[in-house]
């Protein structure tokens, strides 16, 4: 048994882990740690009142809740569009998968100055949309349409490779027995989707609550009215609080982790329950 799994083990493990580990520290455990070195040169008293203080809290609420609200709607319309990519023949088909990656390539900066003049009181949409009393543009609105923008090829790419590794016979079995097209969706082919749509949900969500770049242009950054919680972030390291800034940081990155880690455990029950129905 212990030579067999001595074969089976990769050569060099030891050296690979030992690297991969002190890889993991520098880039990522310790810059972390020193969040919570920083932050704990505040009493818990200037901690909370720091955390809790109106501005802090609506930022961080407008963060976070646009942030899962920009991640559903990309795992619907990432579904809809890795569908239309994988399962259908058109003309520009290529093209239209490479546009799905332009929010990868885009720098951040360049996507919030196209966002905000697009949406602008005077820009092509933000125009019409004004017309009817929807201003977009320098609101929690403009806002979460540029999380939408940045997160939706995180749910494509993680979905696509997926969907067509799927068995198309699984679909044509579940239809010779008798399967509506609607049933076929809801017990063959979504079970099998679920733990990439989660995962791929996940990542938008991360990706959108720490997004900065293409967010500030169009938010207005008003205090208490499009104020993110990175941007507040960096205004109290203008004035020079930094145990201040830290603490904002712990607080995302605590109630970050703990979502993504629920996210995770969700993936991994789906994943699980797929296998044991296969």
């Amino acid at each position: 048994m212990t030579a067999v799994a001595q074969r089976r083990s990769l050569p060099g493990f030891g050296l690979t882990m030992g690297l991969t580990i002190t890889w993991l520290s520098l880039m990522i455990l310790i810059p972390l740690a020193g969040l919570f070195v920083k932050t704990a040169e505040l009493s818990f008293a200037e901690f909370w009142s720091t955390v809790t203080a109106p501005r802090t809290l609506h930022a961080l609420k407008i963060s976070f809740g646009l942030a899962f609200a920009a991640a559903c709607v990309n795992l619907v319309a990432g579904l809809v569009i890795v569908w239309a990519l994988v399962r259908y023949r058109f003309p520009g088909r290529r093209i239209f998968d490479a546009i799905v990656d332009i929010p990868f390539a885009l720098p951040t900066a360049v996507a919030g100055i196209a966002l905000t003049t697009l949406f602008a009181q005077k820009g092509w949409l933000g125009a019409p949309l004004a017309a009817l009393g929807i201003k977009v543009a320098f609101t929690p609105l403009g806002i979460f349409l540029a999380m939408i923008f940045i997160g939706i090829p995180f749910v494509v790419r993680t979905v696509q490779p997926v969907l067509l590794d799927l068995d198309t016979e699984l679909e044509e079995a579940a239809e010779c027995l008798g399967a509506s097209r609607w049933q076929t969706i809801w017990r063959v082919i979504l079970p099998s989707l679920t733990p990439a749509l989660l995962t791929g949900f996940a990542l938008a969500f991360a990706r959108a609550v720490g997004e900065y770049g293409s967010v500030i242009f169009i938010a207005g950054n008003l205090p208490n009215v499009s104020e993110i919680a990175p941007l507040l972030i960096v205004i109290r390291l203008s004035e020079f609080r930094y145990a201040d800034a830290t603490a904002i940081a712990v607080v995302m990155l605590i109630f970050s982790f703990l979502i993504i880690f629920v996210l995770n455990r969700i993936q991994h029950w789906a994943q699980s329950r797929s296998l044991a129905t296969a």
